[in-house]
């Protein structure tokens, strides 16, 4: 029997549900929150800022767990640089006042801000963009990992068919139906008539009954809660390295991340805790 068959076809049931520790999170370094990323216009697994995977299909089915129950704001003072993997100069969670964390709010309010005048972004834009963080599973494994969604204001405003809505239109056309969202498989797809990234939703079929019960207590796991009030700067977070207690010792200091393309690295190597859905996936680097 395989590594990979032992984790993905024999756990026993009363462990299928059991999350990891504290003590196995130090000692393999996996602390970072995972998070889906349509960067480039492909669908892209990252894990503590690498890139794991790559899915190039058009469409991708998830189950929405949990989500932020207003639209956030982040604002970056330079020009956005593929690969960024600094903190915003400014955000906000609830859209209406800057995170209590930023040294430098651009504003007391996120209405009176300059940054979210248009205009003050590129062309007619506002500098300071709309997102709206969500907490997923993979359909194909709901019993699996928590992943960050975060929407863009093309993928969230707007208008569309039935078959392809923006994610508001979406979340009020399933609650207009007497239904939530987190019984549903739900189709993201990249939208082909956009120039830039955008997503479109529309539901796929309802969840059995394991998979249901699954995403309801998925939603209310800490990896949720994470997913849905951290920036992707803070998801992608590397964690520190473990080292052995020393006399008097100061924390070694970490420097900060820069807004600079990252480089292209050797291809990492396939993790151990793959489920079977991510086999379809390509990891190449093209």
């Amino acid at each position: 029997m395989s590594d990979i068959a032992l984790f993905n076809k024999n756990v026993p049931d009363y462990l299928k549900e059991v999350e990891l520790d504290d003590l196995t999170k130090s000692l393999s370094g996996n602390t970072g929150l995972k998070r889906i990323s349509i960067r480039g216009g492909v669908f892209r697994l990252m894990v503590n800022g690498e890139e794991i995977a790559k899915n190039e299909n058009r469409a991708m089915n998830i189950v929405i767990v949990n989500g932020a129950p207003k639209v956030s704001r982040q604002y970056y003072a330079g020009k956005y640089v593929p690969g960024e993997t600094a903190p915003p100069d400014c955000w906000s969670n609830d859209g209406e006042t800057p995170d209590a964390s930023i040294e430098s709010p651009q504003n007391k309010t996120c209405e009176g801000c300059p940054q979210n005048i248009k205009g003050s972004g590129q062309g007619d834009s506002r500098a300071c963009r709309f997102q709206q963080k969500l907490a997923v599973l993979l359909a194909d494994d709901v019993h699996g990992d928590v992943y960050q969604l975060t929407l863009a204001a093309t993928s969230i405003f707007g208008r569309g068919d039935t078959d392809k809505m923006p994610f508001q239109q979406y979340a009020k056309y399933v609650g207009s139906q007497g239904k939530n969202i987190n019984t549903l498989v739900t189709e993201m797809r990249l939208d082909s008539d956009s120039a830039t990234p955008k997503l479109t939703f529309k539901p796929v079929r309802f969840l059995e009954r394991d998979e249901w019960e699954s995403a309801r207590d998925k939603g209310s796991s800490a990896a949720a809660k994470s997913a849905i009030t951290q920036t992707p700067a803070q998801t992608d977070s590397k964690p520190k390295a473990i080292s052995a207690p020393k006399a008097e010792a100061t924390e070694e200091a970490i420097p900060e991340p820069t807004k600079r393309p990252s480089k292209k690295n050797a291809e990492p190597a396939p993790k151990k805790d793959f489920v079977d859905v991510l086999n379809e996936w390509s990891t190449d680097d093209a």
